[in-house]
């Protein structure tokens, strides 16, 4: 859906609707919530150890996206509605939390 989303925008030569950003940023996380959930049924320390770092490098995450953004804001690189802007940064919050996820239950 977002590819055929993506081909269309680009087809009429505009910028793609917000929610192409959404949608592969939800099967992101559809994917690695099927990925976890044998792991994440067991309600056990190693399973709030992973929330737990997990969260800490989101929140890194988004102060780095957000720095990033204002800063191409600021200096006219890119042009975004405001609710392109939060959408954005939406989608790259919900695939930043359930990659890393991932990676911390492989690495623990």
């Amino acid at each position: 859906m977002a590819g055929f989303l993506l081909i269309a925008a680009i087809m009429n030569n505009s910028a793609p609707l917000p929610d192409t950003y959404i949608i592969p940023s939800m099967s992101i996380m559809a994917f690695c919530l099927s990925y976890l959930y044998p792991q994440f049924a067991q309600k056990d320390e190693r399973m709030q150890l992973i929330r737990q770092k997990s969260m800490f490098f989101s929140f890194v995450a988004f102060l780095f996206y957000s720095f990033t953004l204002n800063s191409l804001l600021e200096f006219n690189i890119i042009h975004l509605t405001a609710s392109d802007a939060i959408t954005l940064i939406t989608a790259l919050m919900i695939s930043t939390l359930f990659t890393s996820w991932v990676f911390l239950a492989r690495r623990y």
